[in-house]
């Protein structure tokens, strides 16, 4: 009776494993994680240097961990038993006072930060005929440390980025967003439950861009302000899937005097009407509201009195941060194209050149920046 209890075990594990291998070959694999914010591993590439340097073993253990049957059931599951335990992090995530869900920020590899830095400037530096300008906005956790649960271990976010500016000095203008932002901390400038800034966020941080181009900023009373969702349980509560957690809002400005904007997505070859997709407004990725979600390469096209044009052409390089502060922009500049480097691998310069492009404009999160491999694409030599 034993034997046969032990076969039914065996037989049962070996069943077990190969329906989750049959699974894991047979699901499609996704290229973006909105679970967990983050591009996933894509397949390992077999060569001889990728073999006797790891990084082919690296490469497949993400792609199977990052890829497994189910994972965000499984994180679930997890993120419910830790609760139950009254663990106040999951997943990366803290659930800190006044309702506001955290990122966990450690300290950086500076090296890392050092090379990104450094593409930016190489950039800069062989475009001398371009104004470029570099926005680094931080994340919430940045902004609110003193929010967070009692001895939560944080890196100050604010170092990274006073490193980066100096690192830029005398090379790339360089926008700091706690400089924007912090005289703002006690208005709703960020989600509590998602990683990105708030619509009101990304209207401070135009306004100091504006300001800074010689522009003349919209007011706020210059815009319908309206809201669009009241149910936006963002990144941060998905990865978390921590429990009681109010839901945010998500705001729309748009302008007293409309102005009528064409967006083009290079990816599906489609011209819309619209920079917001309501669709989203239904489903998990609310914040996809704004332009539609993550694209590789865009173009607004937007017709605007001559009297108010600042400039002819932009091109934002960019994360998800941008998607709620571009909107601002059409309003001053009629022709506004967008990259962003984790989806793009053409030659940035062969599309400024071919396009005419004479301003740039360069906005990330600290968080995504820190992180961004992609930026290495700017060195143009690529």
């Amino acid at each position: 009776m034993k034997q046969r209890a032990d076969r039914l075990l065996v037989w049962g594990f070996v069943l077990t494993l190969f329906l989750m291998l049959l699974a894991f070959l047979i699901l499609p694999k996704e290229r973006f994680s909105e679970l967990e914010n983050r591009v996933l591993q894509s397949a390992p590439n077999l060569t001889w240097d990728n073999l006797l340097s790891k990084k082919y073993a690296e490469d497949t253990e993400s792609f199977v961990t990052d890829h497994f049957p189910l994972r965000s059931t499984w994180l679930a599951v997890k993120s419910s038993v830790e609760q139950l335990r009254l663990q106040q992090e999951n997943n990366g995530i803290y659930k800190g006072n006044a309702g506001y869900l955290f990122e966990k920020f450690v300290e950086p590899d500076y090296s890392k930060i050092e090379k990104y830095a450094e593409a930016i400037k190489k950039f800069a530096l062989s475009h001398p005929e371009v104004n470029t300008t570099f926005m680094l906005a931080p994340t919430s956790v940045g902004m609110y440390p003193d929010r967070l649960p009692a001895f939560a271990p944080n890196y100050d976010q604010s170092k990274v980025n006073q490193y980066i500016g100096n690192y830029m000095q005398g090379s790339v203008p360089f926008m700091d967003g706690f400089d924007i932002l912090r005289p703002h901390a006690s208005e709703s400038i960020y989600y509590r439950t998602d990683h990105h800034w708030t619509t009101k966020g990304a209207y401070l941080a135009y306004v100091a861009y504006a300001e800074k181009m010689g522009w003349q900023p919209l007011s706020e009373k210059d815009f319908n302000i309206e809201i669009v969702s009241r149910s936006f349980l963002g990144s941060y509560h998905t990865r978390s899937q921590f429990n009681g957690v109010t839901p945010d809002s998500i705001e729309v400005y748009k302008p007293v005097k409309p102005v009528s904007t064409e967006m083009y997505i290079a990816d599906t070859d489609e011209t819309l009407t619209s920079m917001y997709d309501a669709s989203f407004l239904e489903k998990k990725d609310q914040y996809s509201y704004f332009l539609g979600g993550v694209h590789a390469l865009m173009k607004f096209t937007s017709k605007l009195d001559p009297q108010v044009v600042q400039q002819e052409k932009l091109l934002v390089i960019k994360d998800s941060y941008a998607h709620s502060f571009i909107p601002f922009l059409t309003l001053h500049v009629p022709e506004i194209h967008v990259i962003d480097m984790r989806y793009y691998n053409g030659s940035i310069s062969d599309y400024m050149s071919k396009n005419g492009i004479k301003d740039v404009l360069l906005l990330f999160n600290t968080a995504t920046f820190i992180d961004n491999s992609a930026l290495l694409k700017l060195d143009t030599k690529k």
